[in-house]
């Protein structure tokens, strides 16, 4: 999980740009969609959440999701993947190359860890 900070406005409020960055972090990974990116525009409740866009892969290997925060200059995204050896920084930089993040935040969530080695049912 990612969260970024003081971004650009106009990046993080350009639905052109949120999605494309979908479509790039599939290649970057290389993972595998299973269907083309969805986005959705969300106009915010006039209390914590100003509005923004969310994007939302779902791939082979999990979800890569990003929400934007453009009033905010904010952006929270979760790469959600049982793809082993990820490399974190490739993703950060990423994220704040696009969308001119100033500061970073990530949480790196183990999962699975007693996932089982053989199925458990036929």
């Amino acid at each position: 999980m990612i969260d970024g900070y003081e971004g650009n406005q106009q990046l993080l409020n350009n639905k052109e740009i949120v999605l494309s960055s979908m479509h790039e972090l599939v290649v970057l990974l290389e993972m595998k969609k299973l269907a083309e990116p969805e986005i959705y525009f969300a106009k915010g409740n006039n209390i914590k959440d100003p509005g923004g866009w969310t994007a939302i892969v779902a791939i082979e290997e999990s979800h890569i999701s990003i929400h934007t925060f453009p009033k905010r200059g904010f952006l929270s995204a979760d790469v959600y993947t049982c793809k082993s050896g990820m490399k974190i920084e490739i993703v950060i930089s990423f994220l704040k190359n696009k969308f001119q993040l100033k500061d970073c935040e990530t949480q790196f969530v183990k999962r699975g860890t007693k996932y089982p080695q053989t199925n458990i049912y036929s």
